[in-house]
């Protein structure tokens, strides 16, 4: 038995998020893609959190429900604090067992001066491992998972405001880390190369700002969900898998310069030194780049036959997929958000259950026979990301990267470079 985990969203009170993110539309849109299990989003804030107590249910093990959907009570705050003698930026996901848990933690951020009626992810005067500390002494059952742990201006190993190791950022409370977010920018390979995370589960979720976000990334847990579950799933690293971004899709996958249009693999920023090789100003280093300095070893996988990466050492596996829409939308040529996509789309999961069941389990030869115009290069396209046989140009510096199904000359290339085919093992 799994369950299906998108464990960081968020609600339409975050900044620059949808207003269409209220718990109607996430339980009927957790159905389409196909989730078990939604984190509540944005407890700290004080209206959200009031719509949260008036509509989620208990389910009695931890976990709430609303419209058929599990929830979990999480939010992600920004911890902001000179630690080491520099100014840290760290954003971090929190999880609490129950709404009186998270009442004592709100009331507890107030004290200590934060301001919780704005931004669902509010800024935080504190430090991650104080913070870790005032959530443990409210209830030692609390969850803390340093979130998109890569990303240059938020990931505590971020290239811009990160620390070098957990126990650097965590100090005497490292052994209650227990998992880290790998974001979009990054996946589970890249991690599976600093040795201070083997003890550590490796987990990925949406970080969805709207709904179509919701399940770009996910964690496939073993077991049936609770939140004691949850909590000994991560410890044990009991995962069956992740699902992830191609992660040169991300924003930060390579070292760049977005205003110069210059973006540069680790073999560039070697030669051409940090700083911008147009206007010389220092770029922003991206994941890639990061991973290559706290990495301590090289680290060799495979593809078995059901399409999963897997290590050497048996941790967890991944897959990496490319959304439903973005694939019908290649095969008809017209946009994501078009009418005739999204059309194609509800058909198909409302044939085959939902998306998750689309991309990973349906044989191409169904999803062919359902859709009598495009079946054919619908099917073809599934199996192509099914096999990681996609054409990718890498994001850098905040602005994604584009990933095709099939090439395309007219693809945006911002590093002037033609785009480079994808083969994964």
């Amino acid at each position: 038995m799994t369950y299906t985990a998108d464990l960081h969203i968020h609600s339409s009170y975050a900044y620059a998020t949808s207003p269409s993110l209220n718990f109607e539309n996430l339980a009927h849109w957790a159905k389409l893609k196909g989730i078990d299990l939604l984190a509540s989003a944005d407890f700290t804030q004080p209206e959200w959190f009031a719509e949260s107590k008036a509509k989620l249910r208990e389910s009695g093990n931890g976990l709430y429900e609303y419209g058929g959907v599990k929830f979990i009570l999480g939010t992600e705050v920004n911890c902001t604090a000179r630690v080491g003698g520099r100014a840290r930026r760290v954003h971090i996901l929190i999880f609490a067992p129950s709404l009186s848990s998270v009442s004592r933690i709100n009331d507890a951020l107030k004290q200590r001066g934060a301001k919780l009626d704005g931004d669902g992810r509010p800024t935080l005067s504190l430090s991650p491992r104080d913070l870790l500390e005032l959530l443990l002494d409210i209830d030692p059952r609390c969850i803390m998972i340093p979130a998109h742990a890569w990303t240059p201006w938020f990931g505590i190993f971020g290239s811009k405001s990160g620390f070098d190791s957990l126990k650097e950022c965590f100090g005497d409370l490292t052994p209650h880390i227990h998992a880290i977010e790998t974001g979009l920018s990054s996946d589970p390979v890249m991690c599976w190369r600093v040795p201070e995370l083997d003890d550590v589960s490796i987990v990925s979720f949406s970080d969805a700002h709207s709904l179509p976000k919701l399940a770009r990334e996910l964690t496939i847990f073993n077991g049936s969900a609770s939140y004691d579950g949850l909590a000994e799933a991560l410890r044990t690293q009991d995962i069956a898998y992740t699902i992830e971004f191609f992660p040169e899709e991300g924003k930060y996958h390579h070292s760049g310069h977005r205003k110069c249009g210059v973006s540069l693999t680790t073999d560039d920023v070697n030669e051409y030194g940090s700083a911008c090789p147009v206007c010389k100003r220092p770029m922003t280093l991206g994941v890639v780049q990061r991973v290559e300095e706290l990495a301590r070893r090289e680290h060799s996988v495979h593809r078995d036959e059901g399409g999963l990466v897997r290590s050497p050492d048996d941790r967890p596996p991944y897959r990496s997929l490319v959304s439903l829409q973005q694939i019908l939308s290649e095969v008809m040529s017209v946009g994501v958000n078009t009418k005739r996509v999204q059309g194609a789309y509800t058909s198909l999961v409302e044939q085959f259950g939902s998306e998750l069941n689309v991309l990973l389990d349906v044989p191409s030869g169904e999803v062919a026979a359902a859709l009598p115009r495009y079946g054919q290069a619908a099917a073809e396209g599934l199996e192509r990301v099914r096999t990681g046989d996609i054409h990718v140009v890498p994001g850098f510096d905040g602005q994604y990267g584009t990933v095709k199904v099939w090439p395309d000359e007219s693809a945006p290339n911002t590093s002037n470079k033609p785009p480079r085919t994808l083969r994964l093992f």
